[in-house]
This record gives C-alpha cells, sequence and structure tokens, in this order.
C-alpha cells in the first residue's frame, strides 16, 4: 500500500510523508477583544461563527489557518490579511516550508469532531491539535493541489452571490407588492388570520408513520444532531406534533430570527414546542406564506411577545392569530404567486449548482488528500 492519494497531477510521483501537525505549525491563542475593539476598525476580529467586530490593532499579520478553540470545532478558517482573533479561536504560525492555503484544505479533511475533548460544548486544545498526524506532500505539489481547489472555492463563492441576487430580487419583489397595493386590480382587506388559519392540534408518538423533522430558518428539515429538541420532550410517552404538507409553522420564542414557513416537506411530526396552522381553502398558502414571513409582519406580530428575563420572549399561538394581514381576491393572490414562482424556479436551480458544487469539492478534498 502506497501513501499516495486517488486523485493526483500527473506530473507529481512519490508517497507523502506522515507528520504530526506541530512539525508543520504551532498553534497560538486569540485573546480578548474588548480593550481594542472599535466600530468602524481597519481589521476584522473573528469568533468560531465569522466576523464579530472589528479593530485598528491585530493579533497577527500573516498567512494563517484558524480552528475553533470551543463550540464550532470544525469550521476551519483561513486568513490572508491582519486579522485579531478571540479565545474561542485558535490560529497557527505555519512554517515557512509548508503552503498556508493547503493546510487550509488538509484541515478541511479532518474530521475534527472525532477529536472533541469535552462531554458538553464541543472544545478542543492546542496539543491535541498539535498531535494529529497527517500526510503531507512537498511544497510543490502542496500549492498546485491548494490553487486549484481555491479555483473551486471562488466558483463556490460566486455561485452564493448568484443565489443571494435573487433572494433579494424576490425580497424587494414582495415589499413592493405588500407595500404599494393601488396597483393591483382587487381591492385588499385587512384580514385577521384567525379568518385564515386554524391550528392543528394532532398528536403522534415518535415511532409513528411520520417522518421527524426540525424547524429552522431554512424551513421545515429533516432532523439532524445541530437541531436535536429530543431534550424537551422529557417523558418517552409524550407525543410529538404533527403538520402537514402546506401548513404555516412557527417557533413562539424564535420569530424575531425568521422562524416561520410554509410547509413545504409534507406530513411529519416535530416538536410540540412548534406551531403549526392549517390554511383556509379560501386563500393560496404561497401567498399567505409571502404575506407573514416578510419584516413588516414579523415586527407587527412580534408586540404580542410575552415573557420575562428568565423566559424567552415567544407569541403564543392564540396571539399570533390576533394579528392581521392585507389580503387581495384568491385569483389575485393566485397571480402574484404564479409571478414569483418564475424567480423562485430559477432560484432553485441555481442552488442545485451550488448543491453540485459543494458536492464536487467534498469528492476532491476526499481524493486529492490522504
Amino acid at each position: 500500500f502506497l501513501n499516495v492519494p486517488h486523485l493526483r497531477f500527473k506530473e507529481f510521483s512519490g508517497e507523502w510523508g506522515k507528520c504530526k501537525i506541530k512539525e508543520i505549525l504551532k498553534i497560538k491563542s486569540g485573546k480578548d477583544q474588548k480593550k481594542i475593539e472599535k466600530s468602524n476598525g481597519k481589521y476584522f476580529i473573528y469568533g468560531t461563527g465569522g466576523i464579530i467586530g472589528t479593530t485598528d490593532t491585530f493579533l497577527y499579520d500573516k498567512e494563517s489557518v484558524g480552528i475553533g478553540r470551543k463550540g464550532t470545532i470544525d469550521k476551519p478558517v483561513y486568513f490572508n490579511k491582519p486579522f485579531w482573533t478571540v479565545d474561542t479561536l485558535f490560529y497557527s504560525e505555519i512554517n515557512k516550508n509548508y503552503y498556508v492555503k493547503f493546510v487550509y484544505y488538509l484541515f478541511e479533511t479532518i474530521n475534527w469532531k472525532m477529536y472533541d475533548e469535552s462531554t458538553g460544548v464541543p472544545s478542543l486544545s492546542s496539543s491535541t491539535i498539535e498531535s494529529i498526524g497527517v500526510y503531507i506532500t512537498n511544497k510543490e505539489e502542496q500549492q498546485k493541489i491548494a490553487t486549484f481547489l481555491t479555483l473551486i472555492d471562488k466558483r463556490i463563492e460566486t455561485q452564493m452571490k448568484i443565489i443571494e441576487e435573487y433572494k433579494s430580487l424576490m425580497n424587494s419583489i414582495v415589499i413592493k407588492i405588500f407595500g404599494d397595493k393601488s396597483k393591483f386590480s382587487s381591492i385588499w382587506k385587512k384580514t385577521k388570520l384567525s379568518e385564515v388559519l386554524t391550528e392543528r392540534k394532532l398528536y403522534a408518538q415518535k415511532d409513528s408513520e411520520f417522518t421527524h423533522v426540525t424547524l429552522s430558518k431554512d424551513g421545515i428539515i429533516d432532523k439532524t444532531d445541530r437541531y436535536n429538541r429530543d431534550f424537551l420532550v422529557k417523558d418517552e410517552e409524550k407525543e410529538y406534533k404533527i403538520t402537514k404538507l402546506n401548513d404555516i409553522c412557527y417557533n413562539p420564542a424564535n420569530l424575531k430570527f425568521g422562524v416561520i414557513c410554509l410547509n413545504k416537506y409534507g406530513d411529519a411530526i416535530f416538536s410540540p414546542i412548534y406551531v403549526t396552522f392549517e390554511i383556509n381553502k379560501n386563500y393560496n398558502p404561497h401567498f399567505i406564506e409571502l404575506a407573514l414571513i416578510n419584516a413588516t409582519f414579523i415586527r407587527h406580530i412580534r408586540k404580542y411577545e410575552q415573557g420575562t428575563v428568565y423566559e424567552r420572549m415567544a407569541v403564543s399561538s392564540e396571539d399570533f392569530l390576533k394579528g392581521t394581514i392585507f389580503t387581495p381576491s384568491l385569483e389575485e393572490q393566485n397571480n402574484i404567486v404564479k409571478i414569483l414562482s418564475i424567480i423562485d424556479n430559477k432560484l432553485k436551480v441555481e442552488m442545485k449548482i451550488l448543491k453540485s458544487l459543494k458536492k464536487q469539492k467534498t469528492y476532491l478534498l476526499n481524493n486529492m488528500f490522504i
């Protein structure tokens, strides 16, 4: 068995060498940003979730690779400008014999969660990181691999911008539609949500015929460890709430984050903390979704939030139904949805392209490294 990758540029041959990460770089700790943070600083301050502020003081001004110390430990960061990291995000001083961008992609191939040292919030130590064994090639091949993968990343970045532009266009049109109703043929009337929605209060156990899902900003999605809410269901016999196709669903405590959507997934069960509404047949479900997910409505409905400093502010289903929206005739609703579906379908195509690009990158990472 030779220590060589499955995919390789034809001009390179020979085995890759095995070494510890500590032979490639030295892990350095981030520092508290409170004393150096400025609202319009020249340099970015990074945490494990990305950019969290700016400063006029940098912690390190050379190329580097960052990895989470606590929290998000499986999302490496590449730095090519002066930066500051807080104490939850390590950065690295990389030896001159190694190509920094290659090290970044090498870090993307490591299963960091396997090295998690905590039973609670995921954590890594510098000694653990530096002791991990990896395979590495000469600097010329490192640069070739990194340059190629950088092209893939740039294409992914471009695709994400295309998607954001479509989303922005869709949002602008929605704002225009719900902001200026004078251009429509039918009269828009103020409508109570209690006339549009009826709460669905059906329940089933986890081992029922229904798929177990969760609710997030991305809508209704398959259950994953990241969105695990099982701990909220203390009693094993307690039932989960049933939601059906074309229901309106929301998280009472997370409306401020836009966690409200139309169920496009299908019949399923999710945590009983969520609310699911059946839509009256006299309304187009997709139009109702547009009316409820826009920022104007969310600001309106959050006026009903209740709670204390010890509890999360939430909008109950009863209070939600006190809200109002403006609605035209069903024919007008259908026409609006039809127009917007053209953009939405194009957005779906672009999303598929992005998914394909990310899949291609994953394949390359799995096969161009050992």
